[in-house]
């Protein structure tokens, strides 16, 4: 394929989807990922997409948000791996809030063999899922089907969850920063997702590398609530994604990263039931709900000169 011709391909892929990682952009026009980020620097000159750390998206500062057809062949892999590592914190007879989205959608699959457990959603493919699994209980929240992520919204939704207390929620979303959060292209769904977050002690985000520094438009989850991201390990030139990472753990919140499957050359030993895992130990106690900062997490100031230290803390965290 001539460079022109893969340029074409990788910006129709880019304003069909609105955001594509490096990794699927080389897969589907079959070269290496150098090859393709020389292409996305070019149509960034030209102000046709923008780069991002790990792909590229739509120009204008913000992504929009795909459909659900578009958002189910992106970064498989990387869903399956961070499904299968979320899916080994919950416990037998939990009761537990799963959002919508693709990775939550695979995180369902595998909530299937847990017995006793009570899954409240909004996600109507969060509960197929878990439809015909016998010991676990499914509740639907009320509201408004929202077509393209098939998760229902509005007040009908919102106004269910009122009054529920369960021990964790599961969310995904379409970015997350250090600095503001998890956050999505949609206000109806950012609304529900908030509604989630308070009935949860714990919040874990479920986001693969590509989401790692993207924001967009309406903030779903503050950093300081966040508990818990289980996330894919980025590739070994991504310094943005690395930096970003190191930033959250600074922050408070507890990185797991799914490292490399266990059959792959020099791949670690899992653990059993689930794929490798990699922890970020916390510098120092997290944020609490109620704004108070643990006293060991650095300054903004002081994150920006330790670059070379988070690339070393990640090259150390693979070598575990």
């Amino acid at each position: 394929m001539f460079a022109a011709e893969r340029r074409q391909l990788i910006l129709e892929m880019v304003r069909a989807n609105g955001a594509v990682s490096l990794r699927e952009l080389a897969r589907v026009v079959q070269t290496s990922e150098v090859t393709v980020r020389r292409d996305v620097r070019a149509l960034e000159a030209e102000g046709l997409l923008d780069r991002r750390h790990g792909g590229a998206v739509l120009p204008g500062g913000f992504t929009r948000e795909s459909g659900f057809p578009q958002k189910s062949h992106l970064s498989t892999a990387e869903k399956t791996a961070i499904a299968d590592l979320a899916a080994g914190l919950v416990g037998e007879g939990e009761a537990i809030v799963v959002g919508a989205g693709t990775t939550t959608q695979e995180l369902a699959r595998r909530l299937a063999r847990v017995p006793g457990l009570t899954v409240v959603t909004n996600s109507l493919l969060v509960a197929q899922a878990l439809a015909h699994a016998n010991r676990v209980e499914v509740v639907m929240t009320g509201g408004t089907l929202r077509g393209s992520n098939y998760a229902l919204v509005g007040s009908g939704a919102e106004q269910s969850l009122q009054g529920l207390r369960v021990s964790r929620a599961f969310l995904s979303g379409s970015g997350l920063t250090a600095e503001r959060g998890l956050s999505t292209s949609n206000m109806l769904s950012a609304s529900v997702d908030r509604a989630l977050v308070h009935a949860a002690a714990e919040v874990v985000v479920l986001a693969d590398h590509t989401k790692l520094g993207s924001d967009t438009m309406f903030q779903t989850v503050p950093t300081e609530l966040i508990t818990r991201l289980v996330t894919d390990e980025p590739p070994l030139h991504d310094e943005r994604a690395a930096a970003e990472l190191q930033s959250l753990a600074d922050q408070g919140v507890e990185v797991t990263v799914a490292g490399p499957d266990a059959d792959a050359p020099g791949g670690d030993a899992p653990p059993a039931g689930g794929r490798p895992r990699r922890d970020m130990p916390l510098p120092g106690q997290r944020r609490t709900q109620n704004g108070g900062l643990g006293p060991q997490l650095r300054s903004a100031s002081a994150l920006a000169d330790v670059s070379g230290e988070q690339r070393a803390r990640v090259a150390d965290l693979r070598r575990r």
